[in-house]
């Protein structure tokens, strides 16, 4: 094969899913619809909190954020896939991929972030409700969601320096749908020790402690509703994290399965299996899952709808 250095590599090609003709109107009427059900579910988050005076509360401006992110993380990979399948090309630019994959790190990270500090509030507001307002003050939460968006942007530039020094072959084919750091990484005719060790020991850092942070808090939380007498007491208090706590069990299990599925096995259908999970099923449920177990959501969406009518 011949090489070339990355300076003067031009375009890479997305396999995709299926290259049968037949299929490819299957899989773009599927993941448009997807993508469009993840933008206006998160979309009527957002505006619900935003309409809604019950809903400005650190939970909400927290959720909101989210939902931007999980917005913006789909919108880094579909709409490409879309526009791949409708013009029958699988060719994404050098500098294409690099944005797709940058963008793509950013917000799978403030999504990390963000949940980590979702859990930190329903941790205060559980375990130390009579200081909850004092605690999650607006200077609190507004920094709290600046860091997260700050550390993100941190870490996706390190991880798009570290693969603009990569070369490549002159033909690099990526067995997804879009752009994937890990595969990116592993196409290069480079050495990749160093960036596998940047990798890892900063996924490990940033989202080992995260993960960390999120079990700690939901321990407390367990112990907290343990020690209410009343049952209706122990079911409120409950309720109140159940769908924060199904969202992260949503994000970093399908985000297990991605690195374990590349790391186990060289089947691109697992891979590309996973890869879905994690990048469009969850953001897509998400919306879903706060607003079908949470009262004050449903009430501010019947509002914004009563209102709009």
């Amino acid at each position: 094969m011949e090489l070339k250095n990355n300076t003067e590599i031009s375009e890479f090609l997305l396999l995709g899913f299926s290259e049968e003709p037949e299929l490819q109107s299957l899989i773009f009427g599927l993941f448009f619809s997807m993508y469009l059900i993840t933008v206006i579910g998160n979309l009527l988050i957002i505006l619900a909190t935003i309409s809604d005076s019950h809903l400005h509360s650190p939970m909400y401006f927290f959720l909101s954020n989210l939902s931007f992110a999980d917005i913006c993380f789909t919108s880094t990979t579909i709409p490409k896939m879309l526009v791949n399948i409708q013009i029958q090309s699988k060719v994404i630019t050098y500098a294409g991929c690099i944005t797709q994959m940058n963008f793509f790190n950013l917000f799978v990270m403030v999504d990390n972030f963000l949940l980590t500090v979702m859990a930190y509030d329903r941790h205060v507001a559980i375990c130390h409700p009579l200081h909850y307002t004092i605690i999650m003050n607006p200077w609190l939460c507004g920094h709290l969601v600046l860091a997260s968006w700050t550390m993100s942007v941190l870490y996706s530039l390190l991880q798009s320096l570290m693969t603009l020094k990569l070369s490549f072959y002159t033909h690099v084919e990526i067995p997804h749908f879009f752009c994937e750091l890990n595969q990116v990484v592993q196409l290069s005719c480079s050495d990749t020790f160093l960036n596998y060790l940047v990798m890892y020991f900063v996924l490990v850092l940033l989202g080992g402690v995260p993960l960390t942070g999120i079990l700690y808090s939901y321990c407390k939380i367990v112990s907290s509703i343990c020690r209410i007498s009343s049952a209706e007491g122990k079911y409120k208090a409950f309720s109140n994290c159940a769908s924060h706590l199904l969202v992260v069990s949503l994000f970093y299990c399908t985000g297990l399965s991605v690195y374990l599925s590349s790391a186990s096995t060289h089947s691109s259908h697992s891979n590309a299996t996973a890869l879905v999970m994690y990048t469009v099923v969850t953001p897509m449920l998400n919306p879903f899952i706060y607003s079908l177990r949470n009262k004050d959501t449903k009430r501010a969406l019947r509002r914004l709808f009563g209102r709009k009518l």
